[in-house]
């Protein structure tokens, strides 16, 4: 059994962690509901975005009247490129061996339809879980925080829109993104999602193929709203994986510090029970001696 001196520096030990690990709860806790907020915000308007780029690119008043744009251009998928959003720390639980799990599954499953991925990597966890396999990676950011998303999300979808839209020998046929979508402060999904192409969405079947009076017109005002609503996309992705960084690493601290409570409640436990032998010891060393004069 440990010395009563080893237990009790134990357990000073984990009362210090435990200080540590409610401390950063209550930071990431703080930290979630501004980026909750952000979030739920930008939800909306790039939802409504979409609807309004799918109506504008499908609508024509004849069957096969439609616009042509760069960032619309369905080609047979060859060559892709995925974004992998992670973080640049730890201490978060499972959101960012998650998200690798689902991206290396994703690169096995589709590797028989894919002649070529190309990797970009945004936070210090996936750059070093790719570090061995550094071809595959042809950019790298450091990983976003509220102060960056939007600095970020434009970086991101010019390198996009210039790899999609090259006519080069690299030019890649499609974009995705992996990310973790933020269900609650417990729940964070990790998910994969087509960028590009941007999907035009026809008019159902049967519904009346009435068009407005674009001004200038109906191209330009593509060539001005879809690189807004990638931007818009990529900002709104870049929102939830701030918002579940912030629920994972709340989610991981609270465990911790329930732990390090139910460590020192053993130890605790430990400790008197090792100061209970010691003086029962002392006690029958006292009796023992006292015997040992009588006789």
């Amino acid at each position: 059994m440990a010395s009563l001196k080893i237990i009790r520096t134990r357990i000073a030990s984990v009362k210090n962690t435990q200080k540590i690990t409610r401390a950063m709860k209550m930071i990431a806790a703080a930290r979630l509901r501004k980026a909750q907020d952000a979030m739920v915000a930008a939800r909306p308007y790039a939802r409504r975005l979409a609807d309004v780029i799918a109506d504008i690119s499908a609508r024509g008043d004849a069957p096969d009247e439609g616009v042509s744009h760069p960032l619309l251009s369905q080609r047979p998928i060859q060559r892709v490129r995925i974004i992998v959003v992670s973080s640049d720390r730890g201490l978060a639980g499972g959101y960012n061996s998650n998200l690798l799990r689902k991206v290396e599954r994703h690169l096995v499953d589709e590797k028989a339809k894919v002649t070529h991925f190309e990797l970009v990597v945004v936070g210090r966890k996936a750059r070093e879980h790719w570090k061995r396999r550094a071809s595959m990676v042809v950019g790298d950011h450091p990983g976003t925080t509220p102060d960056t998303v939007d600095s970020l999300a434009h970086t991101l979808s010019v390198e996009c829109t210039k790899a999609f839209t090259e006519v080069a020998e690299g030019r890649v046929d499609a974009v995705f993104v992996a990310f973790n979508e933020f269900g609650s402060a417990i729940s964070q999904v990790p998910t994969i999602t087509q960028l590009l192409p941007i999907p035009a969405t026809p008019p159902e079947s049967g519904a009346p193929r009435l068009d407005f009076e674009y001004e200038p017109s109906k191209e330009e005002v593509l060539a001005v709203a879809l690189p807004l609503y990638l931007e818009v996309c990529l900002r709104r992705i870049l929102l939830e994986a701030v918002a579940s960084e912030f629920g994972a690493k709340m989610s991981a601290m609270d465990n911790a510090t329930k732990n390090a409570k139910d460590m020192i409640s053993s130890l605790t436990l430990q400790f008197n029970r090792a100061r209970q032998a010691s003086i029962t010891k002392e006690l029958m060393e006292i009796v023992g001696g006292a015997e040992a004069l009588k006789g």
